[in-house]
């Protein structure tokens, strides 16, 4: 089942954007122009326990903050309330952002949030950070990957949603440079025992302006690497969170004609405070 198919592109017309921003593993200079471009245009931040004092200070102040952390045995919100404050703040602000430490789809819970909103029709666009993972592991000088002593990553959480530790039974699998072998791909996984119709997303130019995403199935990705191979660097993911891949086209178009209304409604409202600062 594709997870998108039952979201609208049609966005609630009087809710603003809700921007999922990544904040980095905490040094300031980490964050990326994208995020800090979003930290600087909100109208509220709601932040979360872990993001440093250094980026605290980075918001507007005439922001509206919210701290909503989670620690671990310390909650000052719940999940639920949280997704439920994302609304309502969309409701009241042009421009709101949810300011995560790491990445926020990476054991960031930004997926729950994401699908949330749009299952309310909010427009959400996803500002990706650079993960604890990545940070801390350059922090002590560790390659996480390496050509002779480690060729792939395993990443994962060490407590369940329950707050214990199980390994993981459905993992997503990334697979870069993987256009030429997708047939050899394909078979593994399935004959690890993966089912056929587990969902695969293909990704072509990913953050760029031609960017295409392509949805199938592991049965079907032989065919559609070969279909879209000429297209430009591609990356594959393998997973049942594969299906919340955006149809490229008509959501691409769709969001930045939101995003060009949201800039100009943003534009309205400082020049209208100038005026009457002026005044």
């Amino acid at each position: 089942m594709n997870v998108q198919a039952q979201y609208t592109s049609n966005y609630a017309p009087d809710y603003g954007t809700v921007f999922l921003v990544g904040a980095g593993p905490g040094d300031p200079e980490l964050l990326t122009l994208k995020a800090m471009k979003a930290i600087s245009q909100a109208d509220c931040v709601l932040y979360d326990a872990l993001i440093s004092e250094e980026i605290l200070e980075l918001i507007p102040q005439q922001c509206t903050r919210i701290h909503v952390g989670k620690r671990c045995g310390e909650h000052k919100m719940g999940q639920a309330d949280i997704q439920t404050l994302l609304v309502s703040c969309a409701k009241k602000y042009q421009r709101v952002v949810r300011l995560k430490g790491g990445d926020p789809f990476i054991f960031g819970r930004g997926g729950e949030e994401l699908q949330y909103l749009q299952q309310r029709g909010i427009h959400t666009e996803i500002v990706p950070g650079i993960s604890a993972a990545v940070g801390c592991a350059a922090a002590a000088q560790i390659p996480l990957t390496h050509r002779h002593l480690g060729n792939a990553l395993l990443m994962q959480s060490g407590h369940s949603q329950y707050g214990d530790f199980e390994l993981a039974d459905n993992p997503t699998r990334v697979f870069y440079m993987g256009r030429k072998h997708a047939g050899a791909i394909s078979a593994n996984l399935l004959n690890q025992g993966l089912d056929e119709h587990t969902p695969v997303a293909l990704i072509v130019n990913g953050t760029l302006k031609d960017q295409q995403v392509f949805n199938g199935t592991l049965i079907e990705l032989p065919d559609m690497a070969k279909q879209y191979s000429g297209n430009g660097p591609m990356m594959m993911i393998v997973g049942e969170v594969a299906s919340f891949a955006l149809a490229s086209a008509q959501s691409a178009q769709s969001s930045h004609q939101h995003s060009n209304n949201q800039q100009s409604n943003h534009q309205d409202k400082q020049n209208s405070q100038r005026q009457q600062r002026v005044a």
